[in-house]
Protein backbone atom coordinates (compact mmCIF):
# COMPACT_ATOMS: atom_id res chain seq x y z
CA UNK A 1 0.00 0.00 0.00
CA UNK A 2 1.42 3.36 -1.07
CA UNK A 3 1.85 6.17 1.40
CA UNK A 4 0.14 9.38 0.24
CA UNK A 5 1.95 12.70 0.38
CA UNK A 6 -0.41 15.70 0.37
CA UNK A 7 0.96 18.99 -0.95
CA UNK A 8 2.88 20.54 -3.81
CA UNK A 9 5.69 18.79 -5.63
CA UNK A 10 8.49 21.05 -4.41
CA UNK A 11 11.67 20.88 -2.33
CA UNK A 12 9.77 19.98 0.87
CA UNK A 13 8.04 17.07 -0.85
CA UNK A 14 11.28 16.02 -2.57
CA UNK A 15 12.85 15.14 0.80
CA UNK A 16 10.37 12.32 1.42
CA UNK A 17 10.22 11.24 -2.23
CA UNK A 18 14.01 10.91 -2.52
CA UNK A 19 14.21 9.13 0.85
CA UNK A 20 11.54 6.74 -0.47
CA UNK A 21 13.64 5.97 -3.56
CA UNK A 22 16.63 5.04 -1.39
CA UNK A 23 14.48 3.10 1.08
CA UNK A 24 12.39 1.19 -1.44
CA UNK A 25 9.09 2.57 -0.16
CA UNK A 26 6.16 3.54 -2.38
CA UNK A 27 5.18 7.17 -1.72
CA UNK A 28 2.73 8.85 -4.09
CA UNK A 29 1.62 12.47 -4.34
CA UNK A 30 -2.07 13.02 -3.60
CA UNK A 31 -4.04 13.44 -6.81
CA UNK A 32 -5.83 16.69 -7.65
CA UNK A 33 -4.33 18.55 -4.68
CA UNK A 34 -5.08 22.28 -4.88
CA UNK A 35 -3.31 24.63 -2.48
CA UNK A 36 -5.76 26.90 -0.71
CA UNK A 37 -8.63 24.48 -1.31
CA UNK A 38 -7.57 20.93 -0.45
CA UNK A 39 -5.68 22.04 2.65
CA UNK A 40 -8.73 23.91 3.97
CA UNK A 41 -10.96 20.86 4.15
CA UNK A 42 -12.01 19.39 7.49
CA UNK A 43 -10.32 16.11 6.57
CA UNK A 44 -6.99 17.83 5.92
CA UNK A 45 -7.13 19.99 9.05
CA UNK A 46 -7.54 16.80 11.08
CA UNK A 47 -4.18 15.69 9.69
CA UNK A 48 -2.50 19.06 10.29
CA UNK A 49 -4.37 21.67 12.37
CA UNK A 50 -2.38 24.48 10.72
CA UNK A 51 -3.44 23.45 7.23
CA UNK A 52 0.16 23.47 6.02
CA UNK A 53 1.88 21.10 3.60
CA UNK A 54 3.33 18.59 3.17
CA UNK A 55 1.45 15.94 5.16
CA UNK A 56 1.99 12.18 4.84
CA UNK A 57 -0.91 9.75 5.27
CA UNK A 58 0.16 6.41 6.75
CA UNK A 59 -1.78 3.34 7.97
CA UNK A 60 -0.94 4.44 11.53
CA UNK A 61 -1.87 8.10 11.20
CA UNK A 62 -0.62 11.30 9.61
CA UNK A 63 2.78 13.00 9.85
CA UNK A 64 3.48 16.66 9.05
CA UNK A 65 6.65 18.78 8.74
CA UNK A 66 8.91 17.83 5.82
CA UNK A 67 11.94 16.72 7.87
CA UNK A 68 9.78 14.56 10.15
CA UNK A 69 8.15 12.95 7.11
CA UNK A 70 11.54 12.18 5.56
CA UNK A 71 12.73 10.68 8.86
CA UNK A 72 9.61 8.49 9.06
CA UNK A 73 10.13 7.21 5.52
CA UNK A 74 13.82 6.44 6.14
CA UNK A 75 13.00 4.46 9.30
CA UNK A 76 10.57 2.19 7.47
CA UNK A 77 13.63 0.10 6.56
CA UNK A 78 15.67 -1.35 9.41
CA UNK A 79 19.41 -0.62 9.33
CA UNK A 80 18.81 1.89 6.56
CA UNK A 81 22.16 3.43 5.45
CA UNK A 82 20.33 6.76 5.24
CA UNK A 83 20.36 6.83 9.05
CA UNK A 84 24.04 5.96 9.49
CA UNK A 85 25.73 2.90 10.89
CA UNK A 86 26.38 4.04 14.47
CA UNK A 87 24.99 6.30 17.18
CA UNK A 88 27.55 9.01 16.40
CA UNK A 89 26.65 8.80 12.69
CA UNK A 90 22.99 9.26 13.60
CA UNK A 91 23.85 12.26 15.81
CA UNK A 92 25.88 13.84 13.01
CA UNK A 93 23.06 13.27 10.53
CA UNK A 94 20.64 15.04 12.88
CA UNK A 95 23.21 17.80 13.37
CA UNK A 96 23.43 18.49 9.65
CA UNK A 97 19.65 18.30 9.20
CA UNK A 98 19.32 21.06 11.81
CA UNK A 99 22.10 23.00 10.07
CA UNK A 100 20.30 22.64 6.72
CA UNK A 101 17.12 23.99 8.31
CA UNK A 102 18.39 26.73 10.62
CA UNK A 103 21.47 27.97 8.77
CA UNK A 104 20.58 27.41 5.10
CA UNK A 105 16.83 27.15 4.50
CA UNK A 106 15.90 30.02 6.81
CA UNK A 107 18.26 32.46 5.09
CA UNK A 108 17.53 31.30 1.54
CA UNK A 109 13.81 31.86 2.10
CA UNK A 110 14.40 35.22 3.82
CA UNK A 111 16.29 36.29 0.67
CA UNK A 112 13.77 34.77 -1.74
CA UNK A 113 10.34 35.83 -0.41
CA UNK A 114 10.77 39.60 -0.75
CA UNK A 115 12.23 39.12 -4.23
CA UNK A 116 9.02 37.43 -5.36
CA UNK A 117 6.69 39.87 -3.64
CA UNK A 118 5.82 37.44 -0.85
CA UNK A 119 7.15 39.74 1.87
CA UNK A 120 8.06 43.39 2.23
CA UNK A 121 11.45 44.10 0.61
CA UNK A 122 13.90 45.78 3.02
CA UNK A 123 17.42 46.11 1.62
CA UNK A 124 19.29 45.88 4.99
CA UNK A 125 17.29 42.77 5.87
CA UNK A 126 18.22 41.17 2.53
CA UNK A 127 21.88 42.04 3.07
CA UNK A 128 21.75 40.45 6.52
CA UNK A 129 20.14 37.28 5.12
CA UNK A 130 22.76 36.98 2.37
CA UNK A 131 25.59 37.54 4.88
CA UNK A 132 24.19 34.86 7.19
CA UNK A 133 23.79 32.45 4.26
CA UNK A 134 27.38 33.08 3.15
CA UNK A 135 28.61 32.37 6.67
CA UNK A 136 26.77 29.03 6.62
CA UNK A 137 28.12 28.17 3.16
CA UNK A 138 31.66 29.02 4.28
CA UNK A 139 31.34 26.55 7.16
CA UNK A 140 29.83 23.93 4.85
CA UNK A 141 32.57 24.51 2.28
CA UNK A 142 35.26 23.80 4.89
CA UNK A 143 33.55 20.58 5.95
CA UNK A 144 33.16 19.37 2.36
CA UNK A 145 36.78 20.14 1.47
CA UNK A 146 37.69 16.66 2.69
CA UNK A 147 34.32 14.90 2.38
CA UNK A 148 32.12 13.77 -0.50
CA UNK A 149 29.07 13.41 1.76
CA UNK A 150 28.06 15.13 4.98
CA UNK A 151 28.38 11.98 7.10
CA UNK A 152 30.34 8.83 6.26
CA UNK A 153 30.96 7.54 2.75
CA UNK A 154 27.47 7.34 1.25
CA UNK A 155 24.27 9.37 0.93
CA UNK A 156 22.39 9.90 4.20
CA UNK A 157 19.19 11.67 5.11
CA UNK A 158 21.28 14.75 5.93
CA UNK A 159 22.44 14.95 2.29
CA UNK A 160 18.86 14.65 1.06
CA UNK A 161 17.55 17.44 3.32
CA UNK A 162 20.47 19.80 2.68
CA UNK A 163 20.40 19.32 -1.08
CA UNK A 164 16.65 19.98 -1.19
CA UNK A 165 17.11 23.12 0.90
CA UNK A 166 19.89 24.32 -1.41
CA UNK A 167 17.78 23.63 -4.50
CA UNK A 168 15.76 26.87 -4.41
CA UNK A 169 18.92 28.84 -3.80
CA UNK A 170 20.77 27.34 -6.77
CA UNK A 171 17.82 27.51 -9.18
CA UNK A 172 16.30 30.87 -8.25
CA UNK A 173 18.89 33.06 -6.50
CA UNK A 174 22.50 31.91 -6.36
CA UNK A 175 24.23 32.56 -9.66
CA UNK A 176 27.56 31.03 -10.65
CA UNK A 177 29.31 34.22 -9.51
CA UNK A 178 27.79 33.75 -6.06
CA UNK A 179 28.46 30.03 -5.63
CA UNK A 180 31.98 30.11 -7.08
CA UNK A 181 33.13 31.39 -3.67
CA UNK A 182 32.20 27.94 -2.32
CA UNK A 183 33.71 25.40 -4.77
CA UNK A 184 33.27 22.37 -2.49
CA UNK A 185 29.59 23.24 -1.95
CA UNK A 186 29.19 23.54 -5.73
CA UNK A 187 30.81 20.15 -6.32
CA UNK A 188 28.70 18.59 -3.58
CA UNK A 189 25.39 20.01 -4.84
CA UNK A 190 25.90 18.93 -8.46
CA UNK A 191 27.09 15.50 -7.30
CA UNK A 192 23.90 15.07 -5.26
CA UNK A 193 21.35 16.28 -7.82
CA UNK A 194 22.90 13.99 -10.44
CA UNK A 195 22.54 10.87 -8.31
CA UNK A 196 19.98 8.56 -10.01
CA UNK A 197 17.57 8.57 -7.04
CA UNK A 198 17.66 12.37 -6.91
CA UNK A 199 17.19 12.70 -10.67
CA UNK A 200 14.11 10.43 -10.61
CA UNK A 201 12.40 12.92 -8.29
CA UNK A 202 13.86 16.33 -9.14
CA UNK A 203 14.68 15.94 -12.82
CA UNK A 204 17.13 18.25 -14.58
CA UNK A 205 18.47 21.12 -12.48
CA UNK A 206 19.72 24.39 -13.97
CA UNK A 207 21.47 27.12 -12.03
CA UNK A 208 19.98 30.60 -11.91
CA UNK A 209 21.52 32.95 -14.48
CA UNK A 210 20.48 36.12 -12.66
CA UNK A 211 19.06 37.28 -9.35
CA UNK A 212 15.38 38.02 -9.97
CA UNK A 213 14.31 41.66 -9.66
CA UNK A 214 12.28 42.68 -6.63
CA UNK A 215 8.56 42.28 -7.25
CA UNK A 216 6.25 44.70 -5.47
CA UNK A 217 3.90 43.38 -2.81
CA UNK A 218 1.33 45.86 -4.16
CA UNK A 219 -0.61 45.73 -7.39
CA UNK A 220 0.74 47.58 -10.44
CA UNK A 221 0.14 51.28 -10.61
CA UNK A 222 -2.62 52.44 -12.97
CA UNK A 223 -1.42 54.03 -16.22
CA UNK A 224 -3.25 57.04 -17.53
CA UNK A 225 -4.98 56.44 -20.87
CA UNK A 226 -3.41 59.53 -22.37
CA UNK A 227 0.09 58.35 -21.58
CA UNK A 228 1.60 56.80 -24.71
CA UNK A 229 4.92 54.98 -24.65
CA UNK A 230 7.66 56.34 -26.83
CA UNK A 231 8.87 54.08 -29.61
CA UNK A 232 12.49 54.11 -28.44
CA UNK A 233 11.45 52.72 -25.05
CA UNK A 234 9.92 49.58 -26.55
CA UNK A 235 13.10 47.42 -26.67
CA UNK A 236 13.85 48.25 -23.04
CA UNK A 237 10.31 47.35 -22.00
CA UNK A 238 10.42 44.13 -24.00
CA UNK A 239 13.67 43.16 -22.26
CA UNK A 240 12.13 43.77 -18.85
CA UNK A 241 9.06 41.78 -19.85
CA UNK A 242 11.23 38.85 -20.99
CA UNK A 243 13.22 38.95 -17.75
CA UNK A 244 10.01 38.92 -15.73
CA UNK A 245 8.53 36.06 -17.74
CA UNK A 246 11.71 34.00 -17.28
CA UNK A 247 11.09 33.93 -13.55
CA UNK A 248 7.28 33.77 -13.75
CA UNK A 249 6.76 29.96 -13.45
CA UNK A 250 9.08 29.60 -10.48
CA UNK A 251 7.69 32.68 -8.79
CA UNK A 252 4.24 31.12 -9.10
CA UNK A 253 5.54 27.84 -7.63
CA UNK A 254 6.92 29.68 -4.60
CA UNK A 255 3.80 31.81 -4.22
CA UNK A 256 1.48 28.79 -4.20
CA UNK A 257 2.96 27.69 -0.88
CA UNK A 258 2.02 30.99 0.73
CA UNK A 259 -1.48 31.58 2.08
CA UNK A 260 -1.15 35.23 1.06
CA UNK A 261 1.62 37.80 0.83
CA UNK A 262 2.02 39.42 4.25
CA UNK A 263 0.87 43.00 4.57
CA UNK A 264 3.39 45.63 5.67
CA UNK A 265 3.49 45.73 9.44
CA UNK A 266 2.78 48.93 11.37
CA UNK A 267 5.82 50.88 12.47
CA UNK A 268 7.75 49.53 15.42
CA UNK A 269 7.71 51.76 18.55
CA UNK A 270 11.52 51.82 18.36
CA UNK A 271 11.20 53.76 15.09
CA UNK A 272 9.77 56.67 17.05
CA UNK A 273 12.78 57.01 19.37
CA UNK A 274 14.93 60.14 18.95
CA UNK A 275 17.45 59.71 16.11
CA UNK A 276 20.74 58.12 17.13
CA UNK A 277 24.16 58.99 15.68
CA UNK A 278 24.96 55.26 15.82
CA UNK A 279 24.03 53.53 12.55
CA UNK A 280 23.64 49.86 13.40
CA UNK A 281 24.26 48.66 9.85
CA UNK A 282 27.59 50.54 9.78
CA UNK A 283 28.70 48.64 12.88
CA UNK A 284 27.55 45.31 11.45
CA UNK A 285 29.51 45.94 8.25
CA UNK A 286 32.61 46.90 10.22
CA UNK A 287 32.29 43.73 12.32
CA UNK A 288 31.84 41.53 9.24
CA UNK A 289 34.63 43.09 7.20
CA UNK A 290 37.36 43.23 9.86
CA UNK A 291 39.59 40.21 9.39
CA UNK A 292 42.81 41.35 11.10
CA UNK A 293 43.70 43.63 14.03
CA UNK A 294 40.19 43.12 15.37
CA UNK A 295 40.84 45.02 18.62
CA UNK A 296 42.40 48.00 16.89
CA UNK A 297 39.80 48.25 14.13
CA UNK A 298 36.47 46.67 15.05
CA UNK A 299 36.46 47.06 18.84
CA UNK A 300 37.75 50.63 18.66
CA UNK A 301 35.23 51.36 15.91
CA UNK A 302 32.41 49.99 18.06
CA UNK A 303 33.13 52.32 20.97
CA UNK A 304 33.61 55.26 18.59
CA UNK A 305 30.13 54.57 17.17
CA UNK A 306 28.36 53.53 20.37
CA UNK A 307 25.57 55.85 21.51
CA UNK A 308 24.72 55.16 25.17
CA UNK A 309 21.56 57.25 24.93
CA UNK A 310 20.16 55.54 21.86
CA UNK A 311 21.31 51.98 22.60
CA UNK A 312 21.94 49.70 25.56
CA UNK A 313 24.12 46.63 26.14
CA UNK A 314 22.93 43.50 27.95
CA UNK A 315 24.56 40.29 29.21
CA UNK A 316 22.51 37.10 29.25
CA UNK A 317 23.21 33.76 30.98
CA UNK A 318 21.29 30.57 30.25
CA UNK A 319 19.43 29.47 33.40
CA UNK A 320 19.63 25.73 32.81
CA UNK A 321 23.24 25.04 31.84
CA UNK A 322 23.15 21.74 33.73
CA UNK A 323 20.93 20.44 30.90
CA UNK A 324 23.56 21.22 28.24
CA UNK A 325 25.15 17.77 28.22
CA UNK A 326 25.21 17.13 24.44
CA UNK A 327 27.21 19.54 22.30
CA UNK A 328 25.16 19.53 19.10
CA UNK A 329 21.88 19.82 21.03
CA UNK A 330 23.27 22.84 22.87
CA UNK A 331 24.41 24.41 19.59
CA UNK A 332 21.01 23.78 18.01
CA UNK A 333 19.33 25.37 21.02
CA UNK A 334 21.34 28.55 20.50
CA UNK A 335 20.75 28.43 16.74
CA UNK A 336 17.00 28.20 17.27
CA UNK A 337 17.11 31.19 19.63
CA UNK A 338 18.93 33.29 17.03
CA UNK A 339 16.45 32.22 14.37
CA UNK A 340 13.55 33.39 16.51
CA UNK A 341 15.36 36.69 17.15
CA UNK A 342 15.15 37.46 13.43
CA UNK A 343 12.25 39.85 14.05
CA UNK A 344 14.69 42.15 15.92
CA UNK A 345 17.43 42.19 13.27
CA UNK A 346 16.84 45.86 12.46
CA UNK A 347 17.24 46.85 16.10
CA UNK A 348 19.82 44.46 17.58
CA UNK A 349 23.25 42.90 17.39
CA UNK A 350 24.20 39.87 19.46
CA UNK A 351 26.99 37.44 20.31
CA UNK A 352 26.23 34.02 21.82
CA UNK A 353 29.06 31.94 23.26
CA UNK A 354 28.91 28.22 24.03
CA UNK A 355 31.63 27.66 26.61
CA UNK A 356 33.48 24.59 27.84
CA UNK A 357 35.58 21.66 26.66
CA UNK A 358 33.33 19.14 28.38
CA UNK A 359 29.65 19.06 29.38
CA UNK A 360 27.69 20.63 30.83
CA UNK A 361 28.30 23.54 28.49
CA UNK A 362 27.64 27.14 29.50
CA UNK A 363 25.73 29.51 27.24
CA UNK A 364 26.35 33.23 27.65
CA UNK A 365 25.51 36.17 25.44
CA UNK A 366 25.99 39.87 24.79
CA UNK A 367 23.25 41.91 23.10
CA UNK A 368 23.05 45.46 21.78
CA UNK A 369 19.46 46.73 21.64
CA UNK A 370 17.97 49.98 20.35
CA UNK A 371 16.66 51.94 23.31
CA UNK A 372 17.34 51.68 27.03
CA UNK A 373 15.37 48.49 27.69
CA UNK A 374 15.04 45.11 26.04
CA UNK A 375 12.37 45.74 23.36
CA UNK A 376 8.91 44.68 24.52
CA UNK A 377 8.07 42.98 21.22
CA UNK A 378 11.14 40.75 21.68
CA UNK A 379 10.10 39.78 25.22
CA UNK A 380 6.57 39.09 23.99
CA UNK A 381 7.42 37.13 20.85
CA UNK A 382 10.66 35.24 21.60
CA UNK A 383 9.94 32.65 24.27
CA UNK A 384 13.66 31.91 24.72
CA UNK A 385 14.11 35.26 26.47
CA UNK A 386 12.71 33.87 29.72
CA UNK A 387 15.26 31.04 29.63
CA UNK A 388 18.05 33.56 30.27
CA UNK A 389 19.02 35.85 33.13
CA UNK A 390 19.42 39.37 31.73
CA UNK A 391 21.45 42.22 33.21
CA UNK A 392 22.23 45.61 31.78
CA UNK A 393 25.92 46.39 31.29
CA UNK A 394 27.22 49.16 33.54
CA UNK A 395 29.79 50.83 31.29
CA UNK A 396 31.22 52.77 34.22
CA UNK A 397 32.71 49.45 35.29
CA UNK A 398 35.89 48.94 33.25
CA UNK A 399 35.90 45.19 33.94
CA UNK A 400 32.44 44.84 32.42
CA UNK A 401 33.47 46.98 29.46
CA UNK A 402 36.44 44.65 28.88
CA UNK A 403 34.06 41.66 29.10
CA UNK A 404 32.03 43.26 26.30
CA UNK A 405 35.21 43.52 24.20
CA UNK A 406 36.08 39.87 24.83
CA UNK A 407 32.61 38.66 23.84
CA UNK A 408 32.54 40.71 20.63
CA UNK A 409 36.01 39.40 19.79
CA UNK A 410 35.29 35.72 20.67
CA UNK A 411 38.34 35.80 22.93
CA UNK A 412 39.57 32.37 23.93
CA UNK A 413 39.89 31.25 26.61
CA UNK A 414 36.87 33.18 27.84
CA UNK A 415 36.72 33.51 31.62
CA UNK A 416 39.25 30.69 31.88
CA UNK A 417 37.41 28.20 29.62
CA UNK A 418 37.60 27.12 26.00
CA UNK A 419 34.96 28.18 23.48
CA UNK A 420 32.97 25.35 21.93
CA UNK A 421 31.35 27.82 19.50
CA UNK A 422 30.55 31.49 19.02
CA UNK A 423 27.53 32.66 17.02
CA UNK A 424 26.83 36.19 15.83
CA UNK A 425 23.43 37.79 15.27
CA UNK A 426 23.78 40.66 12.82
Amino acid sequence: MALILHGLRNKNAYKALIAAEYTGVDVKMAENFEMGVSNKTLEFVKMNPLGKVPVLSTPDGSVFESNAIARYVSHLKSNNPLNGSSLIDYAHIEQWIDFATLEVDVHVLAWLRPRFGLALYIKPAEEASIAALKRALEALNKHLASSTYLVGHSVTLADIVLTCNLLIGFTLLMTKDFTSEFPHVERYFWTMVNQPNFQKVIGEVKQSLAIPPVQSTKGPAQVKESAKPKAKEEPKKEAKKAEKEAHEPKAKEVAEEEEEAPKPKPKNPLDFLPPSPMVLDDWKRLYSNTKTKFREVAIKGFWDMYDPEGYSLWFCDYKYNDENTVSFVTLNKVGGFLQRMDLARKYAFGKMLVIGSNPPYKVKGLWLFRGQEIPKFVLDEVYDMELYEWRKVDLADEELKERVNQMIEDQEPFEGEALLDAKCFK
